[in-house]
């Protein structure tokens, strides 16, 4: 046990099993010595294992939805009596959408859904700021950190109007980024994890592919959810005081490249095999 997190307290969204990155945040967190509340939307609650989670980390859990704001009022209520005051981090890890989980493809999108994509996974997370900023919630030099993935800014296949949401995402972080910054001194960034296999994630066709290619392309290989999670915690400490607005690629370095060698042989092992 470390105390990279020692007397800091925060809210984690969206840890749902063992496999959510969430998840694995929440446990490192406590590890380094942080104070934490969960919460989840209710629906989630059902059939996910967070209580679990919330045993291990002697903590409570607060459902809440993260598209109404009356949710996050009481969530945000609740955490400051928990705590017994302001609180230091906030983990934004939500996604989903019916698109995706209906099989509808980007030129077919049914718009009905598209807004509901994006609310879940975008703008709930202006909304959850919003609340915390409204109510003074976060002390200064605290940060706030959502999850998101390469294809905010480039075109990955079968990620359809989930990218349109993470670029949203991307940008409520940089514009509200600026105001918290500017008036609290509370920081505010994206992580862009490798394509990794969650809950979330497994909504996204071919998948396991995608795993692998990224894992060719990339000179570290992937990153983890233990790894994106330790990354996710210097984000949370004093370390990192004046980071804010950015986009940061936990990726090992598929952000940056165009071909490897490894790409390049599994491409002409293919091509060999096609023939």
């Amino acid at each position: 046990m470390g105390n990279l997190l020692k007397g800091k307290k925060g809210i984690i969204f969206g840890a749902l099993n063992e496999q959510s990155i969430a998840w694995k945040v929440a446990e490192r967190a406590v590890e380094e010595g942080a104070e934490i509340v969960l919460t989840n939307a209710p629906a989630a609650l059902r059939f996910g294992s967070i209580n679990e989670l919330a045993e291990k980390c002697n903590t409570i859990v607060v459902p809440a939805d993260a598209t109404k704001v009356e949710d996050l009022e009481a969530l945000v209520d609740k955490a400051m009596e928990h705590f017994g005051g302001k609180f230091d981090f906030i983990l934004h890890s939500i996604g989903m959408s019916p698109n995706l989980r209906k099989g509808l493809t980007y030129e077919n999108l049914n718009y009905e859904y598209l807004n509901k994509t994006l609310d879940i996974s975008a703008v709930s997370f202006h909304k959850v700021i919003k609340v915390a900023y409204e109510k003074d919630a976060l002390n200064e030099w605290g940060s706030i950190v959502a999850l998101t993935y390469l294809a905010a800014q480039r075109t990955v296949c079968g990620y359809d109007d989930m990218a349109d949401a993470k670029a949203l995402l991307e940008s409520i972080a940089r514009s509200f980024g600026y105001v918290y910054g500017r008036e609290r001194k509370v920081r505010i960034n994206t992580v862009s994890q490798s394509p990794t296999l969650t809950t979330a994630g497994s909504g996204v066709s071919g998948l396991s592919k995608l795993l692998d290619y990224a894992e060719a392309m990339s000179p570290l290989g992937n990153g983890t959810a233990e790894e994106c999670a330790d990354y996710v915690l210097t984000l949370f400490s004093d370390y990192t005081r004046k980071i804010t607005m950015q986009n940061l690629y936990h990726d090992g370095g598929f952000s940056s490249m165009s071909m490897s060698h490894n790409a390049m042989y599994l491409i002409e092992k293919g091509l060999e095999t096609e023939k």
